[in-house]
C-alpha cells in the first residue's frame, strides 16, 4: 500500500473516526484505524462493535493494498506534520512509514485481515432528511436522554416514523422532550421505530458539514446514517462518496410517552427565549436546586433561594389571565430553553402540582415543532 494525501483532509478523516475507537484490552485491533485505498481514495474505518463508522478521502494512490495503524498515535503524528503533503507507504502488512519533508515516522500495526467487517444493511427499510433538520432534531431532544445504567431503554434517542411523520423523543423520567417533523419526500410512506443509543446521537451531532442530504436505513437489530458527500465539499474538505455510520439499537420497547404530555387546559403565555435563558440562570446562582416561576398579567417573576440568601428576576411576557406560581429545577428549563433556536417560545401551565410544557411550532421556512415536559417541585 502507498499513497500521497493532504494532511488537513487525513488529519478530518482521522478525527472524525477516533472517537468511536474501543477502549477493550482484550481486542488490541479496536484501538486501529483500517485504512484501504481503491482508486483515487484511502478508506477510514474504526468500530467498537456497537458501533462503526465509515469515511473516504481523496488521495492519489500509487499501490493499493490495507492495513490498520493505532488511531491515536497516527492522529498525533498527521496532526503535527509540518508540509502540506502526507506520504504513507506500508513496507508489509504491519508496518506503515508516514512521512514529509524532513520528517519520518515508522508505526507498527496489526494485519488488516483481523479487523472485524462492518454490516451491510439491506436499504429497502428506509427514509432521508435534511442533515441540518436531523441534527436540529436531535439537540432539541438528546439532553434529555437518562443517564441511567438500569434504565437502559431510556440511555438513548427514540425515532418515531409514521408515513411522512418523524418524531424523535428522550426522557429521563423527570422531563419529556420531543421534536417532530414532516419528511418533504413523499416517496417515504411506511412506519418504524428503534432506539438510538446514546454514544451513536453524539457522533450524529458531529457529523461534519459535508453534505445536505442523511439516509436513514433500519432493521429490527441495527441502524446505518449514511451522510451523502456534496461535490463542492469534496474540493474544500476532501471527502468523498459518504460518511456512514452503522449502530445497534437498544433493545426493549419504549414507554409510550404520548401518556406524558398534558390533555388538559394549561393556560399559556408568550415568553422570549433568550431572555428567559438569562433570568433563570442568574437566578440560579443563589439555588442551583429549585427556582420558582410566579406568572402574572404580563410580568413573570423568577425567584431562588438558598441559605446563602435569595435571587429574584423580572420579565415581560404576553400573558392576561389568574396568577400561577410554580417551581422547577433550573437545569431542566435551561436545557430546553439553550437548545431550542426559535426566538420565542410558548410556556403552558396550570398550578404547582402540574407539569410545565415549553413549545416551539413550526414555521414555513421551519417545519420542526418542539416539546418539553418538565415536571414540578412541590412548593411548601
Amino acid at each position: 500500500m502507498k499513497f500521497t494525501i493532504n494532511r488537513e483532509h487525513f488529519n478530518s478523516a482521522l478525527q472524525l473516526v477516533s472517537s468511536v475507537v474501543s477502549n477493550r484490552k482484550t481486542m488490541p485491533i479496536l484501538q486501529n484505524v483500517l485504512l484501504e485505498t481503491k482508486d483515487d481514495s484511502v478508506f477510514l474505518t474504526t468500530t467498537n462493535l456497537d458501533l462503526g463508522i465509515n469515511c473516504s478521502v481523496k488521495a492519489n494512490i500509487h499501490e493499493n493494498g490495507s492495513v490498520t495503524l493505532p488511531v491515536k498515535e497516527l492522529t498525533r503524528i498527521v496532526r503535527d506534520l509540518a508540509d502540506i503533503e502526507v506520504n504513507v507507504e506500508a513496507s508489509d502488512k504491519s508496518k506503515v512509514s508516514i512521512s514529509t519533508r524532513g520528517s519520518t515516522f515508522n508505526l507498527l500495526g496489526i494485519d488488516s485481515k483481523e479487523y472485524p467487517p462492518l454490516p451491510g444493511l439491506d436499504k429497502k427499510d428506509s427514509f432521508k432528511i435534511e442533515r441540518e433538520s436531523l441534527l436540529e432534531m436531535l439537540k432539541s431532544v438528546s439532553y434529555a436522554q437518562s443517564v441511567n445504567e438500569e434504565r437502559y431503554m431510556l440511555k438513548g434517542v427514540f425515532f418515531k416514523k409514521e408515513e411522512n411523520d418523524l418524531s424523535l423523543v428522550a426522557t429521563d423520567g423527570r422531563r419529556l422532550a420531543v421534536a417532530t417533523t414532516e419528511l418533504k419526500e413523499t416517496d417515504q410512506s411506511g412506519s418504524c421505530d428503534f432506539i438510538l443509543p446514546s454514544m451513536t446521537v453524539a457522533e450524529l451531532e458531529r457529523l461534519p458539514q459535508v453534505g445536505n442530504t442523511i439516509q436513514v436505513s433500519y432493521t429490527d437489530r441495527q441502524v446505518q446514517i449514511e451522510l451523502e458527500v456534496s461535490k463542492e465539499k469534496l474540493e474544500e474538505q476532501g471527502f468523498k462518496n459518504s460518511i456512514s455510520l452503522i449502530s445497534k439499537v437498544v433493545e426493549g420497547k419504549y414507554p409510550n410517552f404520548k401518556q406524558v404530555i398534558p390533555k388538559e387546559n394549561f393556560n399559556n403565555a408568550n415568553i422570549e427565549r433568550e431572555l428567559m435563558l438569562e433570568c433563570v440562570s442568574r437566578a440560579s446562582l443563589i439555588s442551583d436546586e429549585r427556582i420558582t416561576l410566579r406568572i402574572k398579567n404580563k410580568e413573570m417573576e423568577i425567584t431562588g433561594q438558598s441559605i446563602m440568601g435569595d435571587s429574584c428576576e423580572k420579565m415581560p411576557i404576553e400573558y392576561e389571565g389568574e396568577e400561577a406560581t410554580v417551581s422547577f429545577n433550573p437545569k431542566f428549563i435551561q436545557d430546553p430553553l439553550r437548545a431550542v433556536k426559535k426566538d420565542n417560545i410558548t410556556l403552558e401551565f396550570r398550578d404547582d402540582m402540574s407539569p410545565g410544557v415549553f413549545k416551539s411550532e413550526s414555521k414555513p421556512d421551519n417545519l420542526i415543532k418542539i416539546l418539553c415536559v418538565v415536571m414540578p417541585i412541590r412548593t411548601d
